[in-house]
Parts: structure tokens; C-alpha cells; sequence
């Protein structure tokens, strides 16, 4: 049975009906809702053969809320896009990082990549679905990574960045427009010597794990 808020519901019974006798209170059951809330009603046997069930739910618009619209704060901003840019030598279409929320000197960074339906991988894959290549979630989680190691605090240098490698990459939920793709990166280990590192990511939509895997990345020096 649907109701409404604040609603008064009234059902007929026939075997009920005993007319000419005055209300009668009935044993009020109780009604379980969505989102673990419970429901009591109350019955009252009246002679007109009906039963009257009045509901009292709470008024679910709370006066106090804020709108939804002011409700969420923003990402926080340690580096601009104009950062960014600065740093990693790539560039539209390529440029897959738009902010970075976190970051730890030569040990992490957390960026996001605002996933539009006006990038210009939708048309392609796919027109009627559009699903963001798992290749280039990749390849963001690998500029997010690419973030930590060209920094002096990595190792590298601003010059020398490549992508060497990926293992254990699993995909476990479609990003689509209108996503925002949150990017975690974190050195597991460097070798200075070498110029190799290695890297462990996880992107995250809305809280839910979307990939994750293990990245090698190369550096060099000036």
C-alpha cells in the first residue's frame, strides 16, 4: 500500500460492518517503510462499515536543510590546471587531470578528471552508451602518478617521464558522462638508481571503486 505524507487513508472492510454500533478503537499494527522507518497506525471501526487509517509520518522537507544545490562543498584545489600544465608535457586531447585535491611530496597525489559528455572520446565509444575507455582511465591514473614523480621530492625531473608499464589492472565499474573520476596514486617504490618506480592506483566514482591495478613509471634527470 502507497501513502502519501502527512495523508489520511480510509479502506472499506465488509466483514467489518456492524452498523448502528459506535466506534470501535482497533489493535494498531504497524507498517515498516523504506530506509528502516517504522509506521504506526491507527484504526478506529466506525458504523458506516469502513475502517479509517490515519497516518502521521513527518514532514520529510526539513525547514533547517540547506538546498542541495549549496549543500556539498567543493573539491579542495592544491593544484589549478594552470599547475598541472606546468608540470606534465601533455595536452588536449591527452591532458586527463583537471585538479589535484591531495598531495603528499614523493609519496602520493589524489587528482580528479570531470568526465563530460563534451570529451571527445563519446562519439566513438559509444554513440548510444557513452562508457569511458578503460585505456584512458589508465592513462589519467598514470598523469595523476606522473604528478608525483616529476617533483624533485620523486626523484625526476619535469623533462623525463614515461609510462612503463601496468599489471593487475582490473576494472570493476563503467565511468560515464557525467562522472567524476577520482584518482588516488601512491609510491610503493623507487629505484633512484634505475629511475624506476612503482606505483599502486585506485579510481573511485562517488565512493565506489571503479579500477584499480599497478603501475610502473620511468624517470630520468635533466
Amino acid at each position: 500500500m502507497a501513502v502519501s505524507s502527512n495523508s489520511f487513508v480510509s479502506f472499506t472492510h465488509g466483514s467489518l460492518s456492524q452498523p448502528g454500533r459506535l466506534s470501535q478503537p482497533l489493535p494498531s499494527p504497524s507498517l515498516s517503510l523504506p530506509g528502516s522507518r517504522s509506521l504506526s497506525l491507527k484504526l478506529t471501526h466506525r458504523s458506516n462499515s469502513a475502517l479509517h487509517c490515519s497516518l502521521n509520518i513527518p514532514d520529510s522537507t526539513d525547514k533547517d536543510t540547506p538546498p542541495i544545490e549549496t549543500r556539498f562543498p567543493a573539491f579542495p584545489t592544491v593544484m589549478d590546471i594552470n599547475q598541472i600544465r606546468e608540470i606534465l608535457p601533455h595536452r588536449f586531447p591527452f591532458l586527463l587531470v583537471d585538479r589535484v585535491i591531495e598531495y603528499n611530496p614523493g609519496v602520493s597525489a589524489v587528482g580528479i578528471k570531470n568526465v563530460t559528455i563534451n570529451d571527445n572520446f563519446f562519439p566513438g565509444h559509444f554513440p548510444e552508451r557513452p562508457i569511458m575507455p578503460g585505456v584512458l582511465m589508465v592513462e589519467a591514473m598514470a598523469q595523476v602518478g606522473g604528478l608525483v614523480m616529476l617533483q624533485p621530492e620523486g626523484g625526476g625531473s619535469r623533462e623525463n617521464f614515461f609510462f612503463a608499464g601496468i599489471d593487475k589492472v582490473r576494472f570493476r565499474k563503467p565511468v560515464i558522462a557525467g562522472d567524476t573520476l577520482v584518482m588516488r596514486m601512491t609510491l610503493i617504490k623507487l629505484q633512484k638508481g634505475f629511475g624506476i618506480a612503482k606505483m599502486e592506483g585506485k579510481a573511485y566514482v562517488g565512493g565506489d571503486l571503479v579500477c584499480e591495478g599497478e603501475f610502473l613509471m620511468a624517470t630520468g634527470r635533466d
